[in-house]
């Protein structure tokens, strides 16, 4: 890859996570639950889009040993806590962190997604500072070492929120209950004092 094409290449990883943290931190603020879960399904298949991009790419080097200073962290607690409020009641899941060595891992898509988050946004401060080198080496390190695993379980589990929502039968079967329970009382007799 030549130092144009990394710089181009740079630009369109960088654009798909200043759009993924746009939306989340958008997402998070609006607080609907019933809307959410739809809308991170669409948002983490986009950003793991870009990290499969860096996946697939032969492995970026850091011109420095260590990781040059950027300044602090973004301060996500405040983001962490509304997707938690949002999210209650689908917040906890649990999911084989290495399918390969299968260990049920207990965890929380508020926990995970602000963890991708951090991750992100690390390698975005680098891009933002010129450094396309070093941001490019993060996002694909990162990626393979950590929020690409966290992105997929997210995305696993509010898929399976989706589904239950769209195919359990259970809730059919309550509502049709209700219905029936609903037209038999309709159609009772109302007791005088």
């Amino acid at each position: 890859m030549t130092e144009t094409d990394e710089i181009r290449f740079g630009e369109q990883i960088a654009d798909s996570v200043e759009s993924f943290l746009l939306s989340l931190r958008a997402i998070a603020r609006e607080g609907n639950g019933a809307e959410a879960v739809s809308l991170l399904l669409l948002e983490i298949s986009q950003v793991l889009l870009a990290g499969a991009r860096m996946g697939a790419q032969t492995d970026f080097t850091p011109r420095e040993q260590y990781q040059p200073d950027v300044g602090p962290e973004a301060d996500i607690d405040d983001l962490r806590m509304r997707l938690a409020e949002m999210l209650e009641g689908v917040d906890d899941y649990a999911f084989v962190f290495d399918p390969y060595v299968p260990e049920v891992v207990q965890s929380r898509l508020s926990d995970d997604l602000a963890s991708i988050a951090i991750d992100l946004e690390n390698g975005l401060r680098h891009f933002r500072a010129g450094d396309v080198d070093e941001a490019l080496w993060w996002w694909q390190f990162s990626y393979v070492n950590s929020w690409g695993t966290l992105a997929g379980a997210a995305l696993s589990a509010l898929l399976t929120v989706v589904a239950h929502d769209r195919f359990d039968t259970d809730f059919e079967a309550e509502a049709e209950v209700v219905a029936v329970a609903d037209e038999m009382l309709g159609s009772a007799p109302t007791a005088q004092p």
